[in-house]
């Protein structure tokens, strides 16, 4: 049997004000949370976790670059706030062993963690990944809007 995975759980794309979102869910955030919040964001942002790299031995074969694409990239005057990524759950149906990967490596390389999202009908909750002192996933954070320092969605 198939493990779950996040990778056979996409959803149907969705076309909205020039952006192309990857579900309904992410979208519903975007409208909900994120464009009228009065604070600057990308959507999509690529970042290269781990470049093309050639293998010593002889020179033919390459590991391929790992690359990231978070939801949304969220900024205040100071520079990033939120690195957000939209799942449907905190479980491995949302978040399986690839997905904490690329998110420790975002972390180490930015030095802020990502945040993964679960939307619902009036909030959001969200717990900050790839760090040692994360929230439990019974226990995230819940907020209604974007304007909180993403170290409360960890366990410190």
């Amino acid at each position: 049997m198939e493990q779950p995975t996040a990778l056979n759980r996409r959803g149907t794309k969705v076309k909205l004000d020039g952006y192309t979102f990857d579900s309904q869910k992410e979208a519903d955030f975007y409208t909900r949370f994120v464009r009228d919040s009065g604070l600057k964001f990308e959507v999509h942002p690529h970042y290269t976790l781990w470049p093309l790299t050639q293998l010593p031995r002889d020179g033919r074969l390459k590991v391929p670059r790992t690359i990231y694409s978070p939801d949304f990239l969220i900024y205040d005057e100071n520079g990033p706030l939120h690195v957000y990524d939209v799942k449907n759950s905190f479980g491995v149906y949302g978040i399986d062993a690839s997905v904490k990967l690329r998110f420790k490596l975002f972390a180490m390389a930015n030095g802020i963690p990502v945040e993964a999202v679960v939307v619902r009908k009036h909030d959001f909750k969200t717990i900050a990944q790839g760090i040692t002192k994360q929230r439990k996933p019974t226990q995230p954070l819940v907020r209604d809007n974007l304007r909180y320092d993403w170290i409360e969605a960890t366990n410190i």
